[in-house]
C-alpha cells in the first residue's frame, strides 16, 4: 500500500521554462521558495522570447528543444506532463517515451481527470520524488494551461502540508484507543 501521508514538499522542480505548464511549475516554485533548475535551449529560448535570469536554468549547448527535454529527464526522478486535452501533443508524447526507455516514472495529467493533485500526490509517493520534471502544453498550444497548472500545483502542496500538520494528531489518536 502506498502511504500518500508520508509524502513532503520536499521536492525540487525542474522544468524548460516554456511558456504553458513548465513555466507554470518554475513561477510556482519561485512564489513558493521551493527550489527548482533545470535546462533550457541556448539563448534561453522560449515562445514569448529569451527566459528572464530569476529562472535558474543552465543552457544546453544547442538551440534544440529535443536536447533540452532529454537532458531534464536526465537530471530528475520522474517526469509529470501536463496538458488541457486527454491525448497528448507530439512534442509531450515524445518526452512521455523518452521516460519509459530511460526507465523513469511518467504520469499524464489533463484537465478532464477528477482530483489531479491527489493523484499527484499518490504518484510522488509511490515513487519517492525528489526531483520532479514538469513539462507540458505551451500556453500558445493550449491556452489557460499556464493557469490550471499552478492551481493543480498550490492544492497539491496544501493538501500535503495540511496532512502533515494533522498526522502527529491522528498518529496519538491512533494509538489512544
Amino acid at each position: 500500500m502506498i502511504c500518500a501521508e508520508n509524502v513532503s514538499w520536499s521536492i525540487v522542480i525542474i522544468s524548460g521554462g516554456q511558456t504553458g505548464a513548465s513555466r507554470a511549475a518554475l513561477d510556482f516554485a519561485l512564489e513558493n521558495d521551493i527550489p527548482h533548475g533545470g535546462w533550457c535551449p541556448q539563448g534561453r529560448l522560449a515562445l514569448d522570447g529569451p527566459m528572464p535570469d530569476k529562472y535558474l536554468l543552465k543552457e544546453t549547448p544547442s538551440s534544440d528543444y529535443a536536447e533540452r527535454a532529454q537532458w531534464n529527464l536526465r537530471d530528475s526522478d520522474a517526469l509529470v506532463v501536463f496538458t488541457m486535452a486527454e491525448t497528448p501533443s507530439a512534442s509531450c508524447k515524445q518526452v512521455l517515451t523518452l521516460a519509459k526507455k530511460c526507465k523513469k516514472p511518467s504520469a499524464h495529467f489533463h484537465k478532464g481527470i477528477l482530483g489531479v493533485a491527489e493523484k499527484l500526490i499518490e504518484f510522488l509517493a509511490r515513487h519517492h520524488v525528489q526531483r520532479l520534471n514538469i513539462v507540458g502544453s505551451s500556453e500558445a498550444d493550449e491556452p489557460g494551461i499556464y493557469d490550471w497548472v499552478y492551481a493543480t500545483l498550490k492544492k497539491t502542496k496544501a493538501t500535503i502540508e495540511t496532512r502533515h500538520r494533522m498526522a502527529p494528531d491522528e498518529t496519538r489518536n491512533r494509538y489512544r484507543r
